[in-house]
């Protein structure tokens, strides 16, 4: 029967809706590459292999090979996903080939060891189910999704339209809008728009000097207030030394303005950072500014007796067991666990 037959007749045009679905198994397996520097001893063709584990009913290994499955990947790391059960005919594919030299340089590989994770998902069958709720009708008016509301706050910033601040930071200043840095951050709200600066400031921009703070680190500290997100690195910035010591100064700034959320940011980042020659500075700093997760991820690493041997030789562990013997003691008490 047509709709407009239906309608004619003072009835309803039926209507139903089925879907099409997968029934799967998801899970995944982290193989942990302890001593990397050892495990490229083994020969090309040899591999290592994971403990077996169990995921949508098959059992499953991951198979390392440190100096490629062959000859013609000698100079990269191989690792495989190996079903274990008996099936009629396998099948082998690849989603690119990491080359020794491009992991070395990484900031996956943290003292000597990295960790490999494979998440897998097992396609069980497919079945048809009826939907309870009906087809949706004719969409007359198409509503566009949610705008972005950071990259027009980033635009904003970019532009400089409205600012009513500015803030002069090192010899360089920084226009912004002093509803947005109060909508941020608890800090500057109570800075803008206390009594005082809002009779002073009258309808004329406020001026604001920061002090101990680099021109580069409060940029990327309004770049995060108006788009929530880091500020992009350039090519200078991406070189290791240069990037900690970054990150290092955002979170003091974001601790010191309130930003929780830029703050862990920073912690996550610093993590894949910690070394022997950086996890003392980085501990320290944890310490003062009260990172939880950065600071166990620093005893995480001096617990293991080959790094805290190392870093027991250099001068920083040296001022650290002097400057902070409250760390110590907590390493100590860690260490007698």
């Amino acid at each position: 029967m047509s709709t407009e037959a239906a309608a004619a007749g003072g009835g309803e045009p039926g209507r139903s809706a089925s879907s099409i679905i997968a029934d799967t198994a998801m899970g995944y397996h982290v193989l942990r590459i302890d001593a990397y520097s050892l495990t490229k001893c083994t020969p090309t063709g040899k591999c290592l292999k994971s403990c077996p584990f169990t995921i949508g009913g098959h059992r499953w290994r991951l198979r390392y090979y440190p100096n490629g499955e062959s000859s013609d990947s000698a100079d990269c790391i191989s690792v495989y996903l190996s079903l274990e059960d008996a099936i009629p005919k396998g099948k082998t594919w690849s989603v690119g080939t990491p080359e020794r030299e491009e992991l070395e340089k990484s900031e996956h590989l943290v003292a000597d060891s990295f960790a490999i994770r494979c998440d897998l998902v097992v396609i069980k069958e497919f079945r048809a189910q009826e939907d309870t709720a009906p087809a949706p009708a004719t969409c007359f008016v198409p509503v566009p999704p949610p705008s972005d509301l950071c990259r027009h706050l980033g635009d904003l910033l970019v532009t400089g339209k409205g600012a009513d601040v500015v803030f002069e930071v090192g010899g360089e200043t920084f226009a912004a809008h002093r509803c947005v840095l109060a909508a941020r951050s608890p800090v500057f709200s109570a800075e803008l728009f206390d009594d005082a600066m809002t009779k002073e400031s009258g309808a004329t921009a406020v001026i604001i000097r920061v002090d101990d703070m680099e021109p580069q680190v409060f940029e990327a500290l309004l770049y995060f207030v108006y788009n929530d997100d880091l500020l992009p690195e350039t090519e200078k910035e991406r070189e290791r030394r240069i990037s900690i010591s970054m990150c290092q100064h955002l979170l003091v700034a974001a601790d010191r303005y309130g930003l929780e959320r830029l703050k862990l940011l920073c912690e996550e980042k610093l993590c894949g950072y910690i070394d022997v020659g950086t996890v003392v500075i980085i501990l320290t700093l944890a310490d003062q500014h009260r990172c939880k997760g950065l600071k166990k991820a620093c005893l995480g690493f001096l617990g293991w007796p080959a790094n805290l041997r190392e870093v027991m030789a250099t001068e920083e562990f040296d001022h650290l067991s002097k400057s902070c013997p409250s760390i110590m003691k907590e390493l100590i008490a860690m260490l007698g666990t």
